[in-house]
C-alpha cells in the first residue's frame, strides 16, 4: 500500500470523518433494446404510456429508437439505486405488451440499416437537435453501432471529503478546483487499472455474424450465426464495438481538467474531411450538427468521463468550465445477461471500492507513453483477457494479468474494509473475495459463463440471447408493479408529456436559427481557453 493511501485511509477512518464515506452519490444508467418475441428489433415508436423520451427523468432512449435507457435517481447507497432500477424494469415490462427487453450488450440479428430507426424526441428545438445529432452518428458510424447497450455507473464522493483531504494535505486552491483535480486524479488511476474491470465483468465475448455488415475482422466462427474470440471478455469495448478511428489521440492523457476541456473544445471545432464530404444537410434536412471530428462533446467515446449536471440548453463543457467536476461516469461496463438488471449489488459494491481506491491512491501525472501502455493493456484484456499467461505492461515491464490483478485486489482490500466499517457488514470485502476467485479461475468470469451458455444453445449467440431475454422478461412480469408504483410512473409519464408539449408550444424562432446559434457557441472561445 502506498504511503498516501495509508494516510488517507487512516484519516477517513477517524470517527469524525468516516461518515463522509456514506454521503457520496451513486446512480446507474442501463441501456437495453426493445425486441419482439422472436428477437427481432422493434420497429415501433417509443411506447407513449412510458412518457416523453425528451423530458422523462428515468425512462428515455439512447441512440436508436428501440434502445431504451433507464436512469436511476442518485442515491447515497447503490442498493437503493438498484431497487429503483428494478421498479423501472417491472413497470416497463408491464407496459411493453408483446415486446421484451434484450439482455445483452451486443444486439442480435439486426435488420437492414435503413430499417433501424433513429431516436425521436419531438418537434421542439432541443428535441430536434438531439435527433439531428443521432442522424450524424448514423452517417458517421452506421446504425448498427447505435444498437449496442451498456451500463453506466455514476459515482461521486462527498464534497466535504475532498475538503478534509485538502486541509490535511495543505492543498492550495479554491474548493471547486481542488475537487475537480481530485476527480481527474481518480480518472488517471482508472485508466491505469480499468483493464481489471474488463477481465472481471466483461460479458460480450461473442456477437451475431451480421453485426459487422461485412467489415474485415479477426474473429473466429463459432457457428453460422456467431463470431467470437475464445479468450475475449468484452468485444463491445474492443475496436469492433463503439470505437472510431477519427477519435484516435483526440483527447491525449490529461493531467488537469483544463487539459481535458481544451482537447474536447478543439475536437468539437476541428474540421474532418470525410464528414465534410457528407455535408450538414441532405434534401433540405439537417443530417449532422457540424462536419467536425465531434458534433458535440458527448460523441467522444471515453471509458470514463468527468461530469457535471447540466442546465437546459447548456453544453457539457460549459458546465465543467463554470462549476467544475461533480461526479464521474464509468462507461465501460457490459450488460451482464445473467443479472436481471444488467448489474448486481455485488458488482456495484466492488465498483465502489475500486473507484474509492482510484480516488485515494497515489496518482502520478501521466504522459503519452503511459497512455499508449494503458490503451494496449485494455485492448489486450477485452480480446484475450482469459488467455492463460497473458502478459500486460506496467511501466515498461511485463507482468501477468493474474499477478497484477491480485496485487491490485490486495491494495483495494483495506479500502473495502473501511467501507464495510462505515456501512456495517462485510459486503465490500465479500465482493472482493469473489473477484479474487475469478482471477484464480477464469471460468468463473461472466465472459466464460456466456460462452458456456452459448455452447448449450448450439453455439448460437442469438439463440442464447433470446432465450435469456425471454426468461428475464417472464421473471419481471411475474413481479408486476404495485398500484403505488404504477401510479408513480404513470404520473411521471404524463408530466413528461405535458412538459414536452409546453416546450413545443412556447418555443420561438426557427430550428435553423437555433442550430446556428448552437454551432456558433461551439466555435466560440469557451472559458477553458481564457
Amino acid at each position: 500500500m502506498s504511503q498516501l493511501l495509508q494516510h488517507r485511509l487512516e484519516l477517513l477512518g477517524q470517527s469524525t470523518h468516516r461518515p463522509l464515506l456514506s454521503q457520496g452519490l451513486r446512480g446507474i444508467e442501463r441501456e437495453t433494446l426493445r425486441v419482439g418475441q422472436d428477437g427481432q428489433l422493434s420497429r415501433r415508436g417509443h411506447p407513449q404510456q412510458l412518457g416523453s423520451t425528451l423530458t422523462h427523468p428515468q425512462i428515455t432512449t439512447d441512440y436508436a429508437e428501440a434502445l431504451m435507457e433507464f436512469i436511476t435517481p442518485a442515491e447515497t447507497d447503490i442498493a437503493t439505486a438498484l431497487e429503483k432500477l428494478d421498479q423501472i424494469h417491472r413497470f416497463v415490462h408491464a407496459e411493453l405488451g408483446d415486446e421484451i427487453l434484450w439482455s445483452q450488450s451486443m444486439p442480435g440479428v439486426l435488420p437492414d440499416e435503413k430499417d433501424i430507426d433513429i431516436a425521436w424526441y419531438g418537434q421542439s428545438h432541443i428535441g430536434m437537435i438531439k435527433h439531428v445529432y443521432r442522424r450524424g452518428l448514423a452517417l458517421r458510424y452506421g446504425k448498427s453501432m447505435q444498437c449496442i447497450a451498456g451500463i453506466h455507473y455514476n459515482y461521486s464522493l462527498s464534497e466535504q471529503l475532498w475538503q478534509v483531504l485538502a486541509q490535511a494535505e495543505q492543498t492550495r486552491g479554491d474548493a471547486m478546483h481542488i475537487q475537480s483535480e481530485h476527480y481527474v486524479a481518480l480518472i488517471r488511476n482508472f485508466h491505469r487499472y480499468s483493464w481489471l474491470l474488463m477481465y472481471l465483468f466483461g460479458a460480450s465475448p461473442a456477437l451475431a455474424t451480421g453485426f459487422l455488415r461485412g467489415r474485415a475482422h479477426q474473429l473466429e466462427s463459432l457457428s453460422e450465426d456467431t463470431l467470437y474470440l475464445p479468450y475475449a471478455t468484452s468485444l463491445r469495448m474492443s475496436d469492433l464495438g463503439y470505437q472510431n478511428n477519427a477519435q484516435d489521440g483526440l483527447v491525449p492523457p490529461y493531467n488537469t481538467l483544463l487539459d481535458y476541456m481544451r482537447s474536447l473544445s478543439m475536437a468539437v471545432r476541428k474540421p474532418y474531411a470525410p464528414y465534410a464530404a457528407l455535408g450538414t444537410r441532405q434534401n433540405g434536412e439537417w443530417v449532422q450538427i457540424n462536419t467536425n471530428v465531434l458534433q458535440i462533446e458527448n460523441e467522444f467515446y471515453a471509458t470514463i468521463r468527468p461530469k457535471r449536471v447540466i442546465r437546459t440548453g447548456e453544453r457539457p463543457i460549459e458546465a465543467l468550465c463554470a462549476r467544475g467536476v461533480q461526479y464521474v461516469e464509468v462507461r465501460c461496463m457490459d450488460v451482464n445477461p445473467f443479472d436481471p438488471l444488467g448489474i448486481n449489488l455485488e458488482t456495484a459494491r466492488f465498483l465502489d471500492a475500486f473507484l474509492l481506491f482510484c480516488a485515494l491512491n497515489d496518482s502520478p501525472l501521466t504522459n503519452e507513453a503511459e497512455g499508449e501502455e494503458n490503451t494496449a493493456n485494455f485492448a489486450a484484456t477485452v480480446k484475450e483477457g482469459r488467455r492463460p499467461g497473458l502478459q500486460l505492461q506496467r511501466q515498461g515491464q511485463s507482468i501477468s494479468l493474474q499477478d497484477w490483478g491480485k496485487e491490485l485486489l490486495s491494495q483495494i482490500a483495506p479500502v473495502a474494509a473501511l467501507l464495510d466499517q462505515q456501512r456495517g457488514g462485510n459486503a465490500h470485502q465479500a465482493s472482493l473475495q469473489q473477484q479474487l476467485a475469478r482471477l484464480d479461475n477464469p471460468d468463473l468470469t461472466p465472459s466464460a459463463q456466456v460462452l458456456r451458455a452459448i455452447a448449450a444453445e448450439g453455439n448460437s449467440f442469438p439463440r442464447f440471447a433470446l432465450k435469456q431475454s425471454q426468461q428475464l422478461a417472464a421473471d419481471f412480469r411475474a413481479r408486476p408493479p404495485s398500484a403505488a408504483e404504477r401510479a408513480y410512473f404513470s404520473n411521471l409519464a404524463q408530466a413528461s408529456i405535458a412538459e414536452q408539449t409546453q416546450m413545443e408550444q412556447e418555443q420561438t424562432g426557427s430550428f435553423d436559427e437555433f442550430i446556428e446559434d448552437y454551432r456558433s457557441r461551439t466555435s466560440s472561445q469557451l472559458c477553458c481557453e481564457n
